[in-house]
C-alpha cells in the first residue's frame, strides 16, 4: 500500500444482508488490501422472519449486520427507522443517502440492479442513482459535495431481469473464508427463515464467475456499458 491512496467502496442495499451476500466478498477482498469498505442498509429487513415479530427480528438483524461488518473489517450503517417492504423513492431518503456519500466519499458505490422481483431492491437502486446526483450538487448540507466516479450493480438472485455482468472482480481465498465465516452468522443466510440456501448459492456463484473470468473466485457486477473487464475495481 506504500504510495497508494486508500480507496473506499460503499455498498448500498435495501435490507441488512443484501449487500452482505452480494458485495460482501468484494468488500472483504478490498479491506484485506488495505482499503475501506462501508455497508449501508436502507431498512433492517425486519419483516423477513416467519416466526419472529418484526420488532424482535429488527433487533436481531441489526446485531447480525453490525457483527458481519466487523468480521470482514468494514463499517456498518442502517436507516433503522425505515421499514422493510415500504421503502419509497422520495428525495427525503435520497438526501439521507447523499449525506452518507458526502461523509464517506466513496470511490465506488455498489448498488442493486434496477430491475427486481422485490420493490425495495428496485427502489434502492433508484434512490442510489438519485443520491449520487444530489451528493454532487452544491447544496446547503453539513458536508461538502462529492462526485462518485463509479457506480456498479451487484449480482442478486432477486434482481436478475436484464442483468448482464461485465465486471469480474477476483476474490482471494482469505477474503472468501472471511466472508463465509461472517455470513454464516446471519440466520436468513443459513436458511433458517424461508429455507433458501443463500450461502450455497452465492458460494457457487463466486466459483462459477471465477471459472468464467479465469480466477479461482470472482464477484460479478454490471457497469451497464457492456465492456467486459476482469480485475480489481481500480
Amino acid at each position: 500500500m506504500t504510495g497508494t491512496r486508500t480507496k473506499t467502496v460503499l455498498a448500498i442495499g435495501g435490507h441488512i444482508g443484501d449487500m452482505d451476500l452480494t458485495a460482501g466478498p468484494l468488500l472483504a477482498e478490498h479491506v484485506l488490501q488495505g482499503h475501506r469498505g462501508v455497508l449501508l442498509a436502507l431498512t433492517p429487513g425486519e419483516r423477513g422472519h416467519p416466526r419472529l415479530s418484526p420488532e424482535e427480528y429488527k433487533l436481531q438483524k441489526i446485531a447480525e449486520g453490525a457483527e458481519f461488518a466487523k468480521d470482514i473489517g468494514a463499517e456498518f450503517r442502517c436507516f433503522d427507522d425505515l421499514s422493510d417492504g415500504f421503502l419509497g423513492t422520495g428525495d427525503d431518503v435520497a438526501l439521507r443517502i447523499a449525506d452518507v456519500i458526502r461523509e464517506v466519499r466513496p470511490d465506488v458505490v455498489i448498488a442493486h440492479w434496477r430491475h427486481s422481483i422485490h420493490s425495495d431492491h428496485a427502489h434502492a437502486a433508484q434512490l442510489t442513482e438519485r443520491a449520487r446526483f444530489l451528493a454532487g450538487l452544491p447544496l446547503e448540507r453539513e458536508r461538502p459535495r462529492h462526485g462518485v466516479p463509479t457506480v456498479l450493480h451487484a449480482e442478486n438472485w432477486e434482481d436478475m431481469e436484464g442483468f448482464t455482468p461485465d465486471r469480474y472482480a477476483p476474490v482471494c481465498t482469505e477474503a472468501f473464508d472471511r466472508w463465509h465465516a461472517a455470513i454464516s452468522k446471519q440466520a436468513f443466510a443459513r436458511g433458517e427463515t424461508y429455507g433458501f440456501r443463500y450461502i450455497d448459492y452465492y458460494t457457487a456463484l463466486l466459483t462459477m464467475r471465477g471459472c468464467l473470468s479465469g480466477r479461482e473466485r470472482a464477484s460479478a457486477l454490471s457497469s451497464g456499458n457492456g465492456a467486459k473487464t476482469v480485475g480489481p475495481l481500480w
